[in-house]
């Protein structure tokens, strides 16, 4: 027995080793700068609270948090929608497994090219003389250019949905893959029709993969700070703005405190969203 537990801490020790350097000790640093006090000439290590006063006592703070909520809350609900559709036509209305592969490949083809390059796209498409301008006039839906298509809340809201949308479809077609198909004729034989059998047998058996796809959008949407920032207009804000613009100041204590809080908030979150599904029979 005690071979076998030296053996296990001994296979487990690289991926601790990593876990320690990369991921504990990192944020172990950024709570200890948390604390300490920045002039405008420099940092000086100290236990201060000042930068949390500072940020609980400022009302941007709150209207902040609200908009990266809001952002986060939007695009979960679509992105839910739109992946849980996808996800379900794969699996359960593609009858062979190339061409499921073959259509879930098709899938990914917009992660060929990076985050930037794909959410940048959508500025040509919806400016004043962009493509949607020009064919809304030209199919006399309006009489000018719409303004609100670009450098709004709804362009930063589209291009979250567009770049983290395949986060919900891959956890959640992972799970529908693992249904007995067995349950769902049982349920037809039953006399359960289409819905209800949706409701009753494909999304409850569907929860671990919706939740795993819930974590991985919500906390991309809300560490995101460079897709507000560009489809925004730089008009709009969330918490990963906040910490850029404290960064690009120099202002690291500040950035540190506020990553802390936020980093705090999605745990939050996360813990209160793993209270609901098991998700470790998924993993």
């Amino acid at each position: 027995m005690r071979h076998k537990t030296l053996s296990g801490w001994l296979m487990a020790m690289p991926l601790t080793l990593v876990l320690v350097f990369f991921l504990v000790l990192p944020i172990i640093m950024i709570v200890i700068v948390s604390f300490w006090r920045a002039t405008e000439f420099s940092i000086i290590p100290d236990f201060d609270f000042e930068n949390y006063e500072f940020l609980f006592g400022s009302n941007v703070t709150y209207r902040v948090f609200l908009n990266t909520f809001k952002y986060a809350a939007i695009t979960w609900a679509l992105t839910l929608a739109i992946g849980f559709t996808i996800a379900y036509f794969l699996a359960f209305h593609v009858r062979t497994l190339t061409w499921q592969i073959a259509l879930f490949l098709l899938c990914t083809i917009p992660f060929w090219t990076s985050n930037i390059i794909r959410m940048i796209s959508w500025i040509p498409f919806l400016g004043r003389n962009g493509i949607a301008n020009s064919t809304l006039i030209s199919w006399g839906v309006v009489g000018e250019p719409v303004d609100w298509l670009l450098f709004s809340d709804f362009a930063v809201i589209l291009a979250f949905v567009h770049l983290y949308t395949l986060f919900m479809v891959v956890p959640i077609f992972n799970t529908m893959m693992r249904i007995d198909k067995s349950l769902i004729e049982a349920a037809r034989d039953a006399g359960a029709n289409g819905a209800q059998i949706l409701w009753n047998v494909i999304i409850p058996l569907t929860k671990p993969g919706i939740m795993i796809g819930t974590i991985f959008v919500v906390t991309l949407v809300m560490g995101d700070f460079i897709t507000v920032r560009f489809m925004s207009g730089s008009q709009s804000a969330n918490v990963g703005r906040l910490i850029s613009n404290d960064i690009a100041l120099l202002a690291y204590p500040s950035a540190a405190a506020t990553a802390v809080v936020l980093l705090l908030t999605v745990l939050i979150v996360i813990g209160l969203m793993l209270r609901f599904v098991d998700i470790r029979k998924e993993l």
